[in-house]
């Protein structure tokens, strides 16, 4: 069951008192597993993951406008569900731009390490470790 504290931080305004709010890493998992009871079909798994989303996202003067994904659904079209699923996404990466320059930086040093000439000199190994004493050869 949802809690319907107000919650602070970021919101994005979208007129008529209505706003959107980025969630919780906990609230995103209750929206997932909300959605995993709605949809029966593939195709419809999209649809009930944004409509679970937006009845997180969406508020109304500080409190919830919908009190589940299945009132989403109820309330609004297909297009407008897609509309708002996309404004909150390009709402959260615009707020947590870490979330795309992660993927970005780790392709770039995937590409930087299949790229780098490699030789068996490289690496920790290739470093001397310094000097040995000689070793006495004339033990019996």
């Amino acid at each position: 069951m949802r809690k319907s504290g107000v919650r602070s931080g970021p919101r994005l305004e979208l007129g008529e008192g209505r706003s959107l709010r980025l969630l919780t890493a906990l609230e995103v998992l209750e929206a997932r597993r909300e959605a995993a009871e709605l949809w029966q079909e593939e195709r419809e798994k999209p649809l009930c993951s944004n409509a679970c989303l937006l009845a997180r996202a969406m508020e109304k003067k500080g409190g919830p406008l919908y009190p589940n994904g299945q009132a989403v659904l109820q309330a609004l079209r297909v297009e407008e569900i897609d509309r708002l699923a996309q404004q909150w996404s390009a709402f959260n990466q615009r707020e947590n731009p870490s979330i795309l320059m992660g993927e970005q930086e780790v392709n770039a040093r995937k590409k930087a390490w299949s790229i780098r000439p490699m030789s068996a000199l490289n690496g920790v190994c290739s470093e001397p470790l310094g000097r040995f004493p000689r070793r006495n050869e004339s033990k019996n």
